[in-house]
C-alpha cells in the first residue's frame, strides 16, 4: 500500500517513438548542363551582338582617325653643298631647307636626320649642333657659301609661317661618290606631328 502522504508521480512519458520513414524519394534525371545553361539560352540574339560590335568598331575608328598625329607642316630641300674633308674619304654637307607650318599653333623641331643613298648604300647622320656649324664654316669656307641661319633641334616655327635654315651633316664617302648619289632625304620630326620628309 502506498503512503497517502507521498504524492503520486505520474508515469514518465515514453520516449518519442521514431517517426515512420516517409516514402522513398523517387530518382530524377538531373542534367548538370541545365544548371549552367547554354550560349543559346544565356546570350542575346546574334543580330544584337553583331550590331553592338559594329558600333564599338565604328566609334574606335572615328576616335583613332580624329586623334592621330598628322602632318601639319611641309618642307623642301633648297640647296646642297658638299665639301671634301682634306686627307679623308669623307664629305661635310650643308643643306638649306625651308619649312612651312600650316597650323595655327607654333611647332618645335624635335630631331633632324639626313640620309643619302650612295652607291646602293644607305647612309645617315643627325644634324650637327649650331655651335659645331660655326666651327665647320670657319674650317671650310666653301661650306658657308650659301649657308643660312642654322636649323637645329628646338627651333620654333611660328603659326602659319615659313622658316629657312641650314643643316650640316657628314658622310664617310668620297666627294665624287656623294655627287653621284641616288637620293638625299631630310627628315624633320616636330613634336606632336608626323615627320616632315623632304627628298632631293
Amino acid at each position: 500500500m502506498s503512503d497517502p502522504s507521498v504524492p503520486v508521480q505520474p508515469p514518465a512519458p515514453d520516449a518519442a517513438a521514431p517517426e515512420a520513414p516517409s516514402a522513398p524519394i523517387s530518382a530524377t534525371n538531373f542534367n548538370i548542363g541545365e544548371e549552367y545553361g547554354t550560349a543559346r539560352k544565356n546570350l542575346p540574339p546574334a543580330g544584337i551582338v553583331a550590331i553592338c560590335v559594329a558600333v564599338v568598331v565604328i566609334i574606335a575608328g572615328i576616335y583613332s582617325l580624329s586623334h592621330r598625329a598628322h602632318p601639319l607642316s611641309s618642307g623642301t630641300v633648297d640647296d646642297v653643298v658638299a665639301v671634301p674633308i682634306p686627307g679623308q674619304d669623307q664629305v661635310m654637307v650643308a643643306i638649306n631647307v625651308s619649312i612651312q607650318n600650316n597650323e595655327t599653333n607654333p611647332a618645335w623641331v624635335k630631331s633632324i636626320q639626313v640620309s643619302a643613298d650612295v652607291n646602293g648604300t644607305k647612309l645617315s647622320d643627325d644634324a650637327a649642333p649650331a655651335v659645331d656649324d660655326q666651327r665647320y664654316f670657319q674650317a671650310m669656307p666653301e661650306l658657308k657659301a650659301h649657308a643660312l641661319e642654322p636649323l637645329t633641334t628646338e627651333t620654333k616655327i611660328n603659326p602659319e609661317s615659313k622658316i629657312s635654315g641650314t643643316i650640316v651633316v657628314s658622310f664617310p664617302v668620297k666627294a665624287e661618290d656623294f655627287a653621284a648619289r641616288k637620293s638625299l632625304t631630310v627628315t624633320i620630326m616636330p613634336y606632336n606631328e608626323l615627320p616632315i620628309v623632304m627628298t632631293k
